[in-house]
């Protein structure tokens, strides 16, 4: 990858903060930073035929919009892209962008496969998993960090959650690298679509299968329940799998990635976690809030209201950048320092409020894991080439990066 350009807050008028490349190729901390102190609730305005939008950049300003789902719904949609498009057809449907009871409800089913206690055995095999990757990483020499390690970690533990046979899964990898962001920079919103499309389609055909026959997995458990009385019906069933095969694999990938880049370019946080002086559950919680995988999340305003004294019209795009949020210097000691025993972390990756991250036990599990698997197992590394953005103005992270790991 190259320098990451440093982009200077008197740019900022001229800035479109739903533009991918602004994210991929420039290091946004000082804008961040000037809008936290100087106007924490940013108008971006519009864009070709693109509305404008808030952008809410303070923690305290963003878990308050997190936890308030009447005066900001999300079912106008969660991410800048549907948002700017007019809003997002699975809206009620999909777990992600439904409010009310009936997200209450289809929460409490999903919840009952993602306990502790359920996920035991998903996670026994997320860590015999690392280090089998790990261990053919070291052997072979050169990796691909990205593609030969972390990209097999949280698909095949959703993967094996959802019912998706093995044969399927690299090309539901490919799909879930394209559905949310790119590899490329003149990725297209057609390759985005169907990419999309793809998915559905896929898991369509998955709770078509479910109905047919007995399974143990998270899709039939949704073909088998009811939400306020009512059974879910194929459409809710797909497009419930494509939130959970997105959210379950992207974020949590990038973040291992991103893991490994931190350690890469800070050597002293590199020993301490080999010499146990930061412990495993305080790195990744460091980790989650330093590589914040999920830049934003976005609603719609309900009603005329007002964010940080600043007034919002019913119906406007209202966003909130958990990439500020986790570098607030009111919540954050040395916020652009990487401590891997920072403690409190009150850091928002997971969001906030009655959309906090379903997965989250399980992301923190494989984060976890490969942390202690490259404590363990590894010496040393050494980048053997240059690392590679992700195009998205929705997820941040790295989507190559060539690595030369020395057994310990």
């Amino acid at each position: 990858m190259t320098t990451r350009r440093t982009i200077a807050p008197d740019e900022l008028d001229t800035l479109n903060l739903a533009d991918p490349r602004l994210h991929a190729e420039n290091d946004l901390s000082a804008v961040w930073r000037h809008l936290r102190r100087h106007d924490p609730v940013h108008w971006n305005p519009p864009t070709g035929s693109a509305p404008g939008f808030w952008a809410v950049t303070r923690h305290a300003d963003v878990t308050s919009v997190y936890r308030d789902s009447t005066r900001f719904t999300s079912e106008g949609g969660n991410v800048l892209e549907t948002l700017l498009a007019g809003g997002d057809s699975a809206a009620g449907r999909m777990l992600a962008i439904t409010d009310g009871e009936r997200h209450t409800g289809l929460r409490r089913i999903l919840m009952s496969a993602f306990t502790p206690r359920a996920l035991e055995p998903i996670v026994a095999s997320v860590r015999r998993t690392v280090e089998r990757l790990l261990r053919d990483a070291i052997e072979k020499g050169d990796c691909d960090f990205a593609a030969d390690v972390a990209a097999g970690i949280p698909l095949g533990a959703i993967c094996d959650l959802l019912g998706v046979p093995d044969s399927d899964r690299a090309h539901v990898l490919s799909l879930t690298s394209s559905a949310l962001g790119s590899h490329e920079a003149d990725s297209t919103a057609a390759d985005t679509w169907i990419a999309k499309s793809e998915i559905l389609l896929y898991f369509a055909g998955l709770a078509r299968d479910r109905r047919e026959g007995p399974h143990a997995d998270v899709i039939a458990l949704l073909a088998g329940s009811r939400v306020n009385g009512l059974p879910l019906d194929d459409d809710e069933i797909m497009l419930n799998c494509y939130s959970l095969i997105l959210g379950g694999d992207e974020t949590a990938r990038l973040s291992m990635v991103g893991a490994a880049l931190a350690l890469l370019d800070h050597p002293d946080q590199w020993q301490a976690l080999k010499r146990g002086d930061a412990g495993i559950d305080t790195a990744v919680e460091e980790m989650l809030r330093w590589t914040t995988p999920a830049l934003h999340s976005g609603r719609t305003a309900t009603t005329d209201t007002e964010v940080g004294g600043r007034p919002i019209a019913a119906g406007d795009i209202v966003t909130v950048w958990n990439a500020s949020a986790n570098h607030d210097e009111l919540v954050f000691d040395a916020p652009d320092r990487l401590r891997l025993d920072r403690t409190p972390n009150r850091h928002i990756t997971f969001a906030h409020g009655p959309h906090f991250c379903l997965g989250a036990y399980l992301a923190r599990a494989e984060i976890g894991a490969v942390l202690a698997g490259l404590r363990d197992q590894v010496a040393e590394m050494e980048r053997t080439g240059p690392a590679r953005p992700v195009y998205s103005n929705f997820l941040s992270g790295i989507s190559s990066l060539p690595l030369a790991l020395k057994s310990a």
